[in-house]
């Protein structure tokens, strides 16, 4: 019997516009991690997602409007915090994460007393590439020197946090899923690992971050690393 069995594991699963890839995402999760409970958290969307989730009687909730990633995990969050689970794991839509890292992901925050922990793509030798890997690798130096502590993917979408991280998500108004605030919960005296962890390329679906808005995302990620966590 494996960890994932013995603990409570929500996966959660922002959902924009997903229609190609949601219903083999959640088919997957639930194939390879059958005691992983998930929550799909339907971002407004305005392709055929909302009509997959109540046609294939997924778990989810609807959000009203299209409010953002963040309000989309923090959604998750709260549903987790309620219903007592002892970890989450955000888990992308797209069909980029693999759900046979889960139960690493749950072992090493047993093993090593964790607070989050990260599915690194650079450690298992690949990365972000282009614009974004450099934005990736500036913002990797940043948290360094915030923080002391090297955090090899920071931009890692796939990430999972224990019971206490889980009621800080629910409960402040002011936390995002983000690099900046890995640096700043390590500043807190969180503690947080990775494992490497491959990654697919998105399946289908729109993604949060298009080319522009992924270039304004590393911006402003890095201002916020420089300037305003300090006053947090």
């Amino acid at each position: 019997m494996g960890l994932e069995a013995l603990v409570k594991i929500l996966a959660i699963i922002p959902a924009y516009n997903e229609e190609e890839c949601l219903a083999d995402t959640v088919s997957e999760l639930t194939s390879v991690c059958p005691d992983v409970d998930y929550l799909v958290v339907n971002d407004g969307s305005h392709d055929h997602t909302p009509q997959i989730c109540d046609e294939l009687h997924l778990n989810h909730i609807d959000m009203p409007v299209n409010c953002g990633l963040t309000s989309g995990v923090k959604a998750g969050m709260k549903y987790a915090y309620r219903h007592g689970y002892d970890m989450a794991v955000q888990f992308d839509a797209d069909g980029q994460h693999r759900p046979e890292y889960i139960p690493s992901m749950a072992e090493a925050m047993e093993q090593q007393d964790a607070d989050i922990v990260i599915a690194s793509r650079n450690l298992a030798g690949g990365g972000a590439v282009g614009a974004r890997g450099t934005g990736a690798k500036l913002i990797t130096a940043l948290i360094k020197h915030a923080t002391g502590q090297l955090i090899m993917d920071p931009t890692s979408g796939m990430r999972m946090y224990n019971q206490h991280m889980i009621e800080v998500f629910a409960k402040d108004f002011d936390i995002s899923p983000e690099p900046d605030t890995i640096s700043l919960f390590i500043r807190k005296g969180a503690k947080v690992v990775e494992i490497p962890a491959e990654m697919r390329e998105r399946q289908g679906g729109t993604s949060y971050l298009r080319y522009f808005s992924a270039i304004s995302y590393m911006a402003r990620t890095c201002l916020s690393l420089l300037l305003f966590q300090w006053f947090r």
